[in-house]
């Protein structure tokens, strides 16, 4: 799975919030159907800005108090995380073209990759 790592209650704040680098993380939980739809293009997204971004994905089954925190109230949700704080956010499957289109005015370091 690409480059794609695990967000988890222990791990979130050294691997999130403290990234010197933009975050993208994938919201999902296992039963979520769209949230597999979306997880291919997470996945692309990945290895077309690896070094440029931090891709994770944060099971919220697993991990309720994150997505508590965070009031992630719908899966899928793809939170943008810069400078320790959630800056953006995507509801719901979406194209790829939506979230670079969005990823690359959140995080203005990065130009769309084509």
């Amino acid at each position: 799975m690409a480059n794609i790592k695990d967000a988890t209650t222990g791990t979130f704040e050294n691997e999130v919030l403290k990234s010197p680098e933009p975050v993208l993380i994938d919201f999902w939980a296992p039963w979520c159907g769209p949230c597999r739809m979306v997880a291919p293009v997470v996945e692309e997204i990945a290895k077309e800005y690896e070094g440029k971004v931090k891709v994770m994905k944060l099971n919220t089954d697993e991990n309720m108090d994150i997505a508590i925190k965070y009031n992630i109230l719908s899966i899928p949700t793809l939170g943008f995380f810069k400078g320790g704080e959630m800056v953006d956010r995507i509801i719901g499957a979406v194209p790829k073209k939506v979230i670079v289109e969005k990823m690359s005015k959140t995080f203005s370091s990065i130009s769309a990759a084509n």
